[in-house]
């Protein structure tokens, strides 16, 4: 029976490489210069450091710019407060989000239910595995789900026949 899984994995290689490019340009910036400006990457959270909320601002805008580049959807982050260290110092932590939350599967799970296609959706850990007899209904589901869950960068992998 077809099926396909619709997941939310950023390319964390991807993240790791637009995380080492802002900080070789927070590193050649002129405005940056003698300042404690610094973004880090541990694990799945990505630290910005900087002597004043602005400069997060701008680090943030700089970090924005090179995922774009490397085709990470900017919806992976999620954005923590702003949190004041030693000093004048503040750092802000970014969570790069990975695996659809029960709220959303179960949102997902519902959509394809009274979308009245001849699927099935099953939550299966943090994705979500939708089956069916054809291909078409299978498309059909993914158009679906692409069109009214905007809020998530989901991708559809493991697809069958």
């Amino acid at each position: 029976m077809p099926s396909f899984d619709t997941v939310c994995e950023p390319n964390l290689p991807e993240v790791k490489n637009a995380v080492d490019n802002t900080s070789k340009e927070i590193a050649t910036r002129f405005d940056f210069k003698g300042t404690s400006a610094a973004v880090e990457l541990k694990d799945k959270d990505i630290t910005l450091i900087g002597d004043a909320e602005f400069q997060l601002v701008q680090i943030e805008e700089i970090l924005r710019n090179k995922l774009t580049k490397r085709s990470v959807d900017v919806r992976f982050l999620d954005k923590g407060d702003v949190q004041k260290i030693g000093g004048d110092k503040v750092k802000q932590v970014f969570k790069v989000k990975s695996g659809i939350e029960s709220e959303q599967a179960k949102k997902i799970t519902r959509l394809i239910k009274d979308s009245k296609l001849k699927v099935q959706a099953a939550i299966q850990g943090d994705a979500v595995r939708i089956t069916g007899a054809k291909k078409d209904d299978l498309q059909a589901a993914m158009a679906l789900i692409r069109k009214d869950v905007a809020d998530l960068p989901l991708t559809f992998n493991n697809f069958r026949d």
